[in-house]
């Protein structure tokens, strides 16, 4: 998932191209970041704003977002968490937990508590009460059948198999797991991430239909269900009977949620000031203009970095190919990179500079400082040309860029999708500095799938990649990492094809701690760190905003930073609800109300 988009709209193949199933409990996305597609040639018209939707929709009762859907809505999968229409997870199908990530909890969602009874033992208790969207009860035959429909290979999740041995519903509002291998980390990632499906409207159906059904008849138990949708919006109308209103007393504020397809940046800001949307979630540069001027737009922060973090972007060499086999020229690379005139001047302060460890700010506190300041790297060019001269590197034809050790030109790509302008210009801003250094450099911009198709492949010298999302354990960041064996190929981990055992068996170490046992954690990473900044197989650059411009034109007490303000996330991007989002809609409150 790209969590910032542009300006063109990478279609359903595009995005399904990029998403191959990946191990750990992740659910595949589209290459970068967050909503899954973007929009230039071929793109659909303008969409309309409300001014121009259905009288169905009454301004004051109807919230309009933008910035995830890049084409017209294509299915109602909350299983393809990578191209399901918007809020199909979140606002129709509900996970069994939210999860804070500001605050690392849990809180039980449609399950009332979970627990390890046993060593390899899991068990959860369901709420009373809880009732489909058909008027069906909510049972433990629910997530029963979602949890064995990872036994399709197809599925998402399908890896969950490969170490839990059985589910078993123990009464109508128990479940019981039993596991040959607890990975703590992995599960606890899957109990807020995936969406439990109805087994008496699922069950019975094949496995492509599984997979690729556009399932347009969504039944779940979240706040909302389908209301219509066109080629330019996806409309959802909130229904009677959710089972939070009685049993914690929250309740969505909008009547009708409208997702408005949006192929550029362009016409997000137009709507914004328009008035026509609540809620952008589109990359908007120059923002900080809005925030200062009086437009009634306001972000997370009033100052930069303006959003919180949502991803880290990556520098990642492939280490399969000379030079960047060398740690020494991958950490000369490193030193060479003037992340400072990104964030500034791409950027425009709109994201932050990145550790040297690429851990979110929101990981913190498994960032081993010691470790970092004895082994971290930062921006200093005559460095970068020291370890490239003691590492055995010269220049030796007088052009002012090193060779390889054996003579031969060491000329290199970096590789960003044509159309991703700020990764463009970032991809420009490292060449520069490279060069600097004496490193030949080259930024180069195929088309979105022959970018994809490289990658996976293993076809390229340096790529951008955004890959993981903020989430609940910063395993799934070493997942991505470190994850071996390396395949033929390498659609969503590891994609610089680094192969490192000690330290894959540190990311499995790390799987099994419990994620309450933060000091365990904590000693794992840190021997994770020391391999990763002597090693550098990725270089982490900066963190990508959680994008979000909000009007207080029809709806009020968005989330800030402001003291008495909600904190949850202010987002309708896939696989963030379940991070809080959907709190943000019962905490909103309509101007006037």
């Amino acid at each position: 998932m790209r969590i910032r988009r542009r300006f063109a709209v990478l279609g359903t193949a595009a995005c399904l191209a990029a998403a191959g199933c990946s191990g750990g409990s992740t659910t595949p996305s589209a290459p970068s970041g967050a909503p899954p597609a973007s929009g230039g040639a071929g793109a659909p018209s303008a969409p309309a704003g409300p001014g121009a939707a259905d009288a169905a929709f009454p301004r004051n009762e109807t919230l309009y977002t933008s910035g995830t859907q890049w084409g017209p809505p294509a299915n109602w999968n909350p299983l393809r968490t990578w191209d399901s229409a918007t809020g199909t997870k979140g606002l129709v199908y509900e996970t069994l937990f939210l999860y804070d990530p500001q605050n690392d909890t849990f809180t039980p969602w449609l399950a009332e508590s979970g627990d390890w009874t046993g060593e390899d033992t899991y068990e959860l208790k369901l709420r009373q009460g809880v009732t489909w969207a058909d008027g069906k009860p909510f049972t433990a035959d629910d997530v029963v059948f979602t949890v064995e429909l990872g036994k399709m290979k197809t599925v998402p999740y399908a890896n969950l198999w490969g170490w839990l041995e059985k589910a078993e519903a123990v009464d109508p509002a128990t479940v019981r797991f039993t596991f040959s291998k607890a990975n703590h980390q992995q599960w606890a990632n899957w109990v807020y991430n995936n969406a439990i499906v109805p087994k008496h409207i699922w069950q019975g159906r094949s496995e492509d239909d599984v997979m690729n059904g556009v399932n347009d008849k969504p039944v779940g138990t979240g706040p909302y269900t389908y209301h219509s949708h066109d080629q330019d919006r996806m409309a959802w109308v909130k229904r009677d009977g959710w089972w939070a209103t009685k049993a914690l007393g929250k309740d969505v504020k909008p009547k009708y949620v409208v997702d408005i397809v949006n192929s550029s940046n362009e016409v997000a800001m137009g709507l914004l000031l328009q008035k026509g949307l609540d809620l952008s979630n589109n990359f908007l540069p120059g923002v900080a203009n809005l925030v200062k001027g009086n437009f009634g737009i306001q972000t997370y922060f009033p100052e930069p970095p303006y959003m919180l973090s949502a991803n880290t972007a990556f520098l990642v060499p492939n280490t399969k190919r000379k030079p960047l086999d060398d740690p020494a020229f991958r950490k000369a690379v490193a030193g060479a990179i003037d992340t400072k005139k990104i964030v500034e001047g791409v950027y425009g302060n709109l994201v932050k500079a990145a550790s040297p460890t690429g851990l979110l700010p929101q990981w913190d506190k498994y960032v081993d400082q010691a470790v970092v300041s004895e082994k971290g790297f930062s921006f200093d060019t005559a460095k970068a040309r020291k370890l490239l001269a003691d590492a055995g590197y010269k220049d030796r034809d007088g052009d002012g860029l090193v060779e390889n050790k054996d003579g031969s030109k060491a000329s290199l790509k970096l590789i960003v999708p044509a159309g991703w302008t700020d990764w463009m210009e970032a991809s420009r801003v490292i060449a520069e500095g490279a060069k600097a250094a004496g490193i030949d450099i080259t930024p180069d911009f195929p088309d979105f799938n022959a970018l994809v198709d490289q990658r996976s492949s293993g076809k390229f010298d340096l790529v951008l990649n955004n890959e993981r999302q903020l989430s609940n354990t910063p395993w799934m960041y070493y997942d991505y990492i470190f994850q071996l064996p390396v395949n033929k190929q390498q659609n969503t981990v590891n994609f610089g094809r680094y192969e490192n055992k000690k330290a894959w068996d540190l990311v499995q170490e790390l799987d099994g701690k419990k994620v309450d046992d933060a000091e365990g954690m904590k000693k794992v990473t840190s021997e994770i760190q020391k391999i990763q900044l002597d090693d550098l197989p990725v270089i982490p650059l900066w963190y990508n905003g959680l994008w979000a411009q909000t009007s207080t034109a029809v709806w009020t007490n968005w989330p800030s930073s402001a003291p008495g303000t909600p904190k949850s996330p202010p987002t309708m991007w896939r696989n963030w609800l379940e991070l809080g989002g959907v709190l943000t809609l019962t905490e909103i409150k309509p101007v006037g109300g």
